[in-house]
Order: structure tokens, then sequence, then C-alpha cells
């Protein structure tokens, strides 16, 4: 056992946790530590629009952010060279993930980069222009939306902003990241930012209290259709818990769906064979979103074994990029560690 595995096995018996999860930890950070690019930046080998490494070092800089001083003085260091590769690519208004003319999902990406640079406590960023480009991606009146679109209240990839009656792709996913990180970054939840997301969330409610992906884009909906609306699903249903979390609302009728579907390796919801294969595919994301909502059973266990012996995780299905190890290892390592 490593030094730094040894801290973090002693650490989890030191907050009542098994030693397990730690280790895991441990030797996943360090595959993704050993990942870095000397400029800073994680870039995919996988995909090519990921390679530009905007949205997937956001992610990583948030998930370091997020260990603090789990990750060592190497994570530490790690992290301030992610900020460096960030500041860099942060355009005038404060978005990322729209450096180089590549559209690098630059909703996630400066959700994330914000998060990260809350969680710090710190000045890493002028984090009120990240913030105005945030507020300024939501589907709102500035823009012609009104609460009688589809989209209203929520956020889409974040290219552009788009004015009403064309709001391409808008799901809520996007829409909690974002939420998420102007609730970290402290806007009250009377604020009106909230109060339309609060209307898009509504949409996305089945009548049961889950959640499906988007009111906007039918295809998105990955558990398919039921009667008049469509079937919620697991890691939809955990998204709209911690998007209600952030904006101020009753997650109540979510967290009674979930408690009554929940699954300890894969996202409920998914009945249809053909459907089967979105729940494989988001095997990761749902054990990252589903991890800060109160859970039973084992699901930390079938996690730890599907750890790759250089430390790594990979998800077969590539369905949702989570072949990409260095998506699926940053999430896996956010659902062991959360709190």
């Amino acid at each position: 056992m490593t030094r730094r595995h040894w801290i973090f096995a002693t650490a989890g018996l030191a907050w009542g946790r098994d030693s397990a999860p730690e280790s895991a930890i441990g030797k996943g950070l360090d595959w993704l530590l050993s990942q870095q690019s000397p400029d800073g930046g994680w870039h995919s080998r996988t995909y090519g629009l990921l390679r530009s490494g905007q949205s997937i070092t956001a992610l990583i800089f948030d998930t370091l952010a997020m260990l603090g001083d789990r990750a060592g003085p190497r994570g530490e260091a790690a992290l301030e060279k992610a900020a460096t590769f960030i500041r860099r690519h942060l355009n005038a208004q404060g978005g990322l993930g729209l450096a180089d003319d590549v559209a690098d999902y630059p909703t996630y990406a400066t959700a994330l980069a914000l998060r990260g640079a809350v969680r710090r406590n710190s000045t890493l960023f002028d984090t009120s222009r990240m913030i105005s480009w945030l507020e300024s991606r939501q589907f709102a009146e500035r823009s012609g939306w009104t609460r009688a679109d589809s989209a209203y209240g929520g956020w889409g990839i974040g290219a552009e902003i788009l004015a009403a009656p064309h709001p391409g792709h808008v799901d809520l996913s996007m829409t909690r990241f974002a939420l998420e990180a102007l609730a970290g970054a402290g806007r009250p939840a009377s604020d009106p930012v909230f109060e339309r997301a609060k209307v898009f969330l509504a949409r996305c409610q089945n009548p049961g209290g889950g959640y499906f992906f988007s009111p906007v884009v039918n295809d998105a909906n990955k558990a398919g259709e039921e009667s008049s609306s469509y079937r919620p699903y697991g890691s939809a249903t955990a998204d709209g818990i911690l998007a209600l979390r952030a904006s101020g609302g009753d997650p109540a009728p979510a967290r009674a769906w979930l408690r009554r579907h929940d699954s300890p390796v894969l996202p409920a919801g998914f009945d249809a064979p053909a459907r089967r294969r979105y729940a494989r595919g988001l095997r990761f994301y749902y054990a990252e979103a589903a991890s800060q909502i109160a859970r039973t059973g084992d699901w930390r266990g079938p996690l730890i074994r599907e750890q790759r012996p250089d430390g790594s995780w990979s998800n077969p299905e590539p369905l949702v990029k989570e072949d990409d190890p260095l998506i699926a290892t940053a999430l896996a390592i956010r659902a062991l560690a959360a709190k």
C-alpha cells in the first residue's frame, strides 16, 4: 500500500467510513493525476469533440476541489495547473468551452469550473463574470421566452444565446449543473433565476413524481413514452432532486419515486429491452448524482469492484461517452467521495 493509499484508508477509519472506498478513491486519483497534460488540462483520447479539454478539465477541477485536503499535495498542484488552463480558456464574458471556436459543452464546463472555484473559496477566477454568463444562457424573457414556452427556465448547451422560438437542445442535466453552480455561488433562493427554473423543472416531472430528461427534445428522453408523458428514470430523477435542492423547490415526490425505484447499480426506468443500453450507459452518471441523495443497499461495493487494475474506470457501453475513462473515473470518484 502506498503512502497515499494509507492516508486515504486511515482517513476513512477516522471518518467512520469503510477503507475500501477511500483506497479506491486514492487509486483513481493517482490515475487521473497521471493523465494531466503539461498545459494543465485533461484531453480526451476517445472523443474528438472533447479533445480541447475544456469540459473534462472543468469536471476534474471540480472533483479535486470537492476532495479538498483528501487530494493531498499532488492534487493541490494539479488543481492549480488546471486553474491556469481554465483561465486561459475563459472568454471575455466568463464562458468556458468556447475557446478556439470549439463548443465543448459550455454550460457544463462553465458551471463545473464555477462550482470548483466556489468550493475552494478562492479568487482563482472572476466568478462574477462566470455567474453572469450562466444567467445569460437561461431561456428567459430577455431573449423573448415566455412561461408558455417548453424551454423557459432551462439551460441548453450554451454555445450561443438563443432567442425564441428556437431553443435547440435543452435538458434537465445541464439545468441541474447550472443551478447548483449558481446556488453554490451564493444566489439566494428568491432570485428570479431559480423561479424561472422551477417552471422548467415542473415540466420535466412525471405525474408519479419521477423525472424525465427534456420537455423540448423528445428523442432525448431515453426511457421512452408512457400515455401522455415520458417515462421517468433514475438518473433524470436524481438530477431533478438536485436541481430542486439548488433552486429551493420541494423534492419530496421525486425522493419518494427514487426510494421506490433505486437500484444499487443501474438507474431504474428502462424496462423496454431496446432501452436497457441507456441504463448501462448512464452507470457512472447515475452513481454520481444518486450518491448525493440518501440511498440504501450496497451501491459502493459494485462500483469499487468495477475499478480497473490501473485505478481507472470505464463503461463498456459508449452511449453517453462514459467509455472515456477520464469521464468515468471522475464520476466514480465523485460518487465514492460524496458525504
